[in-house]
């Protein structure tokens, strides 16, 4: 599904990624670990076309190089930035139809509502509040939400346990485990915390500096004893 190939990107003239080589099949949930610095949220933004980069991204075969984010976002690719990205000002509902801005036919937008509204009984409870007024668990949610209005086949999330409560985020990657088995939804994701991301991906790179230094299945990876040193406390 997606193949990325001597990925490198750049902040101005700074390189911070170095020839990244991964891979991501059909359905599969994939977790980038590293300290902060070491180039996963970078990885999502040059996936999404947001920062300029060189080397190869393909999408169902598709190039990614040089498309602007509203076509990438038209192949099935939606992002979940780090910090929900939710318009405050606006209602739990009219988010969820700003999700689905790219799309056409208002009876199945509608009915897309209705679905993510079946996966978060809150937000159907908050619809009719504006994002501001829900707490960051909830924000979190609406932000899962609004991606799954253009029927992603992949789904980049950016620490999506950032700032909840530990219950919180339990009830949150149980919904995404939900999501990957019901939909088939890809998930590439970025998380701090790695024992929780090693649960539930099943391959996982980590990085350092914007290299990639270890790659294997995500149980293989947490048994490792440097990453259970470094990134699992134990």
């Amino acid at each position: 599904m997606l193949e990325v190939r001597q990925l490198c990107a750049f902040y101005g003239e700074n390189q911070a990624l170095h020839g990244l080589d991964f891979a991501l099949d059909e359905g599969n949930i994939v977790t980038l670990l590293g300290a902060n610095g070491a180039g996963k949220t970078t990885t999502l933004r040059a996936l999404c076309g947001m920062i300029r980069l060189s080397g190869e991204i393909r999408f169902d075969g598709k190039s990614l190089l040089g498309r602007a984010t509203e076509d990438i976002v038209r192949l099935g690719i939606a992002h979940v930035p780090e910090g929900r990205g939710t318009f405050v000002r606006m209602t739990v509902e009219e988010n969820l139809q700003l999700g689905a801005m790219v799309r056409h036919g208002r009876t199945a937008i509608a009915a897309d509502i209705e679905q993510v509204y079946a996966h978060f009984p809150r937000l159907k409870e908050r619809r009719a509040q504006t994002a501001g007024t829900l707490s960051g668990g909830e924000q979190q949610m609406l932000a899962v939400g609004r991606a799954l209005m253009l029927r992603p086949r992949l789904m980049l999330l950016d620490e999506p346990s950032f700032g909840l409560a530990p219950l919180i985020v339990e009830e949150l990657f149980e919904i995404l485990r939900r999501l990957n088995r019901e939909l088939g939804v890809a998930m590439l994701i970025v998380e701090q915390n790695a024992a929780l991301a090693l649960d539930l991906a099943d391959h996982a790179y980590l990085l350092e500096t914007g290299h990639i230094v270890m790659a294997g299945p995500a149980q293989e990876i947490g048994q490792d004893e440097a990453v259970r040193r470094s990134y699992l406390g134990y």
